[in-house]
């Protein structure tokens, strides 16, 4: 399969413990949502059937399963599809899982549905994941806006940022009632301590590259 990564010791006599040490990729949902029972149910298969050792998540996004034994891989992969409703990622000469950013579903600043785009298009390039189409690995990543959380950019093949296609739009008086105090900076977070009235030189211009 596309999300297992091949990993042999070259003296396995010396260290039969690690004569296999297979790292496994697997497929993780839009935004990385999930449940404590999904989580616990991928450490059951993988303290079972591997080291216990993971990455969450490898820079391509993935559940990153590191160190099983090749009689274990065809039994990881039927208990993650059958039981757990989840594919392999992709490894390899060939497409790597798509990753986003939390997009609408937490952000403010998203301009667009971040988690719909990339669930679309790994299910439309599943084939990519399993069988290597790509002279190379290929990447897709999902920036909801230019502040760039997933960092799309630099960790991938295929950037797609959202941007503001109006014109920005402000509504001066609820800027000016801010800047007055009549609603709590940050929503309300840190209200147990008094900082201070507004400074616009403080909290905007010196904080602007520009000045």
């Amino acid at each position: 399969g596309g999300g297992v990564i091949g990993r042999y010791c070259d003296q396995p006599e010396m260290f039969p413990g690690v004569a296999h040490f297979h790292t496994v990729r697997v497929a993780q949902p839009s935004g990385k949502y999930y449940t404590t029972e999904y989580l616990n149910g991928i450490m059951d298969i993988w303290e079972l059937r591997g080291s216990g050792l993971t990455n969450m998540h490898g820079s391509t996004g993935d559940i990153v399963l590191l160190g099983t034994t090749t009689p274990q891989l065809e039994e990881i992969f039927h208990d993650l599809t059958h039981n757990m409703n989840t594919d392999l990622g992709g490894s390899g000469s060939n497409l790597r899982t798509p990753a986003d950013c939390l997009g609408q579903s937490r952000c403010e600043f998203a301009c667009y549905d971040t988690q719909d785009v990339c669930h679309t298009l790994t299910n439309d390039y599943q084939d990519e994941l399993h069988r290597p189409a790509f002279p190379y690995k290929f990447k897709f990543k999902f920036d909801g806006c230019p502040n760039g959380c997933v960092a799309s950019i630099a960790r991938s093949d295929f950037s797609v940022i959202g941007t503001w296609k109006d014109d920005i739009r402000i509504d001066q008086n609820r800027v000016k009632a801010y800047v007055a105090g009549e609603f709590k900076p940050g929503g309300g977070s840190h209200s147990g301590r008094d900082w201070g009235a507004f400074d616009i030189v403080k909290e905007v211009v010196d904080r602007c590259p520009t000045g």
